[in-house]
């Protein structure tokens, strides 16, 4: 069956359970069937559900799984709330997910963090802990976006001294991750 099929079937199937229960019944049944408990739902459905432009949906399930201690649900969170979709626009909401990510060992979420820093969104503006969460993203970021990493890093680094410098350095050494929960 075909996407539109089943959408047809479902519309055909809500029809007629609002003709059979009532506007009332209906109404609860339509309002709390998308909310599938948290363990039925995984990141991939909410990246599926950002991909597909539904950001409700995916805000939804990523709210769920984050506050469970998912790392990756929390960057991907910290995301919608930085850029508004499905969630009001909030920095100081967005700096607080990405930083529970950036505490475990996400690196999406540490150069994320690292940039909320650099600008002041969210944060207080902190050259010095943008660039210890940038050295760590670059560090352990994947090869095929370590370069673009690293250039925002060094661009980072040229408005810093070298003492500041220093000071990011050790507290990115002195940093290790630890899980939630």
């Amino acid at each position: 069956m075909t996407s539109l099929g089943k959408c047809d079937s479902v519309r055909r199937r809500q029809a007629g359970l609002i003709r059979r229960a009532g506007w009332a019944v209906a109404f609860a049944v339509l309002v709390l069937l998308p909310a599938m408990p948290a363990h039925a739902q995984s990141v991939r459905q909410g990246v599926s559900a950002f991909q597909r432009q539904d950001y409700v949906a995916a805000s939804r399930i990523f709210i769920r799984l984050a506050e469970r201690g998912n790392a990756a649900a929390q960057t991907h969170l910290g995301f919608l709330f930085e850029t508004g979709r499905g969630v009001p626009q909030n920095y100081t909401e967005a700096a607080m997910w990405y930083r529970r990510a950036a505490e475990q060992g996400d690196t999406r979420a540490q150069y994320s963090l690292g940039l909320l820093y650099d600008r002041g969104f969210g944060v207080p503006q902190d050259i010095v802990e943008a660039s210890k969460w940038l050295n760590l993203s670059t560090a352990a970021a994947p090869p095929p976006v370590r370069e673009s990493r690293a250039r925002i890093r060094d661009a980072v680094t040229t408005k810093m001294t070298r003492g500041e410098i220093a000071q990011a350095r050790l507290r990115a050494l002195e940093w290790a991750p630890s899980r939630e929960h």
